[in-house]
C-alpha cells in the first residue's frame, strides 16, 4: 500500500466512525499539523483570489479558454491566482496567471487515483483533507471566482456562501462567471429557494455575473468598494 492510498484510508476512518480517544486525538494532530504546514508554506501571497472549477474541462475546451483568460486579467491586475492545483480549469487558471507573470498557487488535494499538481503553480501544498484545503483556500482569498464545475465546484461556493451568510467570515466577492452553464441553477435558486423562502433574496448580495474574463477584475473592485 502507496503512502496515498494509507492516509486516504485514514481519511475515510476519520470521517466516517467514531473511533477511540487515542485514535481520535491521532486525526485531530493530523489535521492540525496540516494546517500549520500549510501556514507554513503560504506566507507571502499579497492579495489571493480563489478560482473554483472544475478538474474535467481540458485544455480545448471553452471554459479551459475562459479560466486561462481569467487567469491572466487577475495577474495582471497584481492578484496571486490560488485554485485546488489540479487539472482542467484549476490548471487554466494558474496557467493563465503565469504566462501573464502573476503568482500561481495550488492547494492540491491527495487522492489515490487522480489529481496531480499541474506545471503551472510556482507554489503549492498538497494536503489529505478535503475541508483542511476549502478552510485555507477560504482564509488566504480577498475574493472567488466561479467556473463551471461539479460536486466539488459547488460544494467550494456554497459554503463559502455560507459562511458569509451567517457571519462567520467577512463579506467577499463572488464572481460567477461561465454563461449558460448556471442556467438550471439560477432558476432553481430564483424560482425555488427564494420563491420558497429558503434563502432571501438579501443572500445573493455579493454574488455577481459576468460573460467574459475582462469583466470579473472590474466587478472585484467595484463589490470591494461596496462592502
Amino acid at each position: 500500500m502507496d503512502d496515498i492510498t494509507r492516509k486516504h484510508d485514514a481519511e475515510r476512518l476519520f470521517l466516517k466512525t467514531l473511533q477511540s480517544q487515542d485514535e481520535e486525538l491521532a486525526g485531530a494532530g493530523r489535521v492540525f499539523m496540516e494546517i500549520m504546514h500549510a501556514r507554513t508554506e503560504l506566507t507571502d501571497l499579497g492579495e489571493c483570489v480563489a478560482v473554483f472549477g472544475s478538474a474535467r474541462f481540458m485544455e480545448g475546451h471553452p471554459y479551459y479558454d475562459l479560466a486561462r483568460e481569467t487567469g491572466r486579467h487577475l495577474a495582471e491586475a497584481g492578484y496571486t491566482v490560488i485554485t485546488g492545483g489540479g487539472p482542467g480549469i484549476m490548471e487554466a487558471a494558474n496557467r493563465g496567471a503565469r504566462e501573464a507573470g502573476g503568482q500561481s498557487i495550488g492547494c492540491n488535494i491527495s487522492l489515490p487515483h487522480e489529481q496531480r499538481p499541474n506545471p503551472w503553480v510556482d507554489r503549492f501544498v498538497e494536503f489529505d483533507h478535503f475541508f483542511v484545503r476549502k478552510m485555507m483556500m477560504i482564509k488566504l482569498s480577498k475574493a472567488f471566482v466561479l467556473l463551471p464545475g461539479g460536486f466539488g465546484t459547488l460544494d467550494e461556493i456554497f459554503e463559502t456562501m455560507t459562511l458569509m451568510q451567517t457571519g462567520k467570515i467577512d463579506p467577499m466577492p463572488v464572481i460567477v462567471l461561465g454563461g449558460k452553464f448556471w442556467n438550471a441553477m439560477r432558476d432553481f435558486v430564483f424560482n425555488t429557494m427564494i420563491k420558497e423562502g429558503a434563502i432571501g433574496e438579501e443572500d445573493l448580495g455579493l454574488l455577481s455575473e459576468a460573460n467574459l474574463a475582462e469583466e470579473v477584475v472590474p466587478l472585484i473592485r467595484a463589490r470591494m468598494e461596496e462592502i
